[in-house]
């Protein structure tokens, strides 16, 4: 048979590849349950709120700078 596979390898290579998403997916949740080290919450909140004032001052930043270019265009196109 040219150009493929038979149907009873390909049922084989499909049981294989669920084998090792079944096989992964277990060694995963084992891995995030009994060797991941989990910060307590009270440290999870402080960054969380660390990263949110971060991005609301990133966030004005870049409001400000946007203003400040629609400024200068505005002025520069009713200028010339």
């Amino acid at each position: 048979m040219a150009g493929g596979s038979s149907p009873s390898t390909r049922a084989i290579l499909t049981h294989n590849k669920m084998q090792k998403l079944s096989l992964f997916i277990k060694d995963s949740w084992s891995e995030m349950r009994y060797k991941v080290t989990w910060p307590p919450y009270s440290k999870l909140q402080n960054s969380s709120i660390l990263v949110l004032v971060g991005a609301l001052i990133f966030a004005l930043l870049i409001g400000v700078i946007d203003l400040a270019f629609d400024n200068a265009m505005e002025w520069f196109y009713n200028a010339f």
